[in-house]
């Protein structure tokens, strides 16, 4: 079984409907780090967009998953639709691929540390 780190960052608003989205479709843990960031618009809220000449770092959420591959299209499909707005700063989903995991405690890896 193929495993895959799925990265989600969001506005700190977002959070707790997204959490209990994902949790309805089975995701059993993930890790929340808060964040500092902007994207492309340089933090600028929309009516705003012409006036950032420099990047103004706002507030984030970066919600890490490490699932099976299998389910990445899912999980995909849940976070857009919990997190559209149409507006700036809905938040950015990267999908990376992970060659390993090890459950420090029992010394099982790949796919039998994450269950």
């Amino acid at each position: 079984m193929s495993i895959s780190r799925v990265e989600i960052v969001t506005s700190m608003s977002k959070m707790d409907d997204l959490r209990i989205e994902l949790s309805k479709i089975g995701v059993t843990g993930m890790t929340v780090l808060q964040a500092l960031g902007c994207g492309v618009q340089k933090g600028a809220m929309e009516y705003a967009m012409e006036k950032n000449k420099i990047m103004e770092m706002l507030p984030k959420q970066m919600i890490i998953l490490i699932v099976p591959t299998e389910k990445v299209a899912e999980i995909e499909d849940v976070v857009k639709k919990c997190l559209y707005t149409g507006h700036i700063g809905d938040g950015k989903i990267f999908v990376s691929e992970v060659t390993d995991v090890i459950r420090v405690r029992t010394g099982e890896d790949g796919a039998d540390a994450l269950t």
